[in-house]
């Protein structure tokens, strides 16, 4: 037997009655599911946070506006923070360290420094990296359209906006304090943009780090991440 195919029109039809069955035969849920941090936490106890290398500022008005605030300091505060609130890691302080060299590169690779430091400060994980947070004046004239309160027509002017940006680009690497292997590396960056000209510097930093806020404590913790999923019920 042959089976004639059904007419637009009775497709549509047939569609129409069959989509509240559809409808009522799945519920949206929404689950909380786990993800691992990023670098391995098992039989891994113990962390520290080495003082994070600044990358020094360039231009006179930069350095004048961070004078006020230490970069390092308030940086280093707060992710002890996180480390304490976010991670079942037990925090030690590292007080002073001395670096056999400020490059990045050449210090991922010293891994007696590293091992030496873990042992002197009895940690199984050591926080390390750099910091480089630029202050930036984006103030200038845009085009704007206006109606002119005269001829109610449209023109357009040039008028002055100003602004302040800040912008936020940190390395974040995690070393084995016993083997002094680097276990993780990876670049943060963010830019936040204030209306004004002297936006204040300390706010820009923070509203720059609690955007990368997340991404931060996934390196060392595991987090519970909301997601919604879609069950059929019949």
């Amino acid at each position: 037997m042959r089976i004639r195919p059904l007419a637009p029109a009775a497709l549509c039809a047939a569609l129409a009655a069959f989509a509240p069955s559809l409808h009522a035969a799945s519920v949206e849920v929404k689950l909380e599911l786990p993800v691992r941090a990023r670098i391995d936490l098992q039989n891994r106890k113990s962390v520290s946070i080495a003082p994070f290398l600044v990358v020094s500022k360039e231009g006179e008005e930069n350095v004048s506006r961070l004078r006020s605030m230490d970069v390092q300091k308030e940086f280093e505060r707060y992710l002890a923070k996180l480390v304490k609130r976010e991670s079942e890691l037990k925090l030690v302080e590292a007080g002073a360290v001395d670096f056999p060299t400020y490059d990045l590169d050449l210090l991922a690779k010293s891994r007696d420094f590293w091992a030496a430091l873990g042992a002197r400060l009895g940690v199984d994980l050591i926080l390390a990296g750099s910091l480089d947070f630029d202050i930036q004046d984006r103030s200038g004239y845009r085009t704007e359209e206006y109606v002119s309160p005269y001829d109610g027509r449209p023109y357009y002017r040039q008028v002055l906006v100003e602004e302040t940006g800040f912008d936020y680009d940190m390395v974040i690497q995690v070393y084995d304090g016993k083997s002094g292997e680097q276990l993780y590396s990876d670049n943060f960056k963010d830019f936040k943009k204030f209306e004004g000209e002297r936006a204040d510097p300390l706010t820009g930093m923070f509203e720059n780090l609690y955007s990368l806020e997340d991404r931060i404590v996934g390196v060392f913790a595991q987090r519970d991440v909301e997601t919604t999923r879609i069950l059929f019920t019949d």
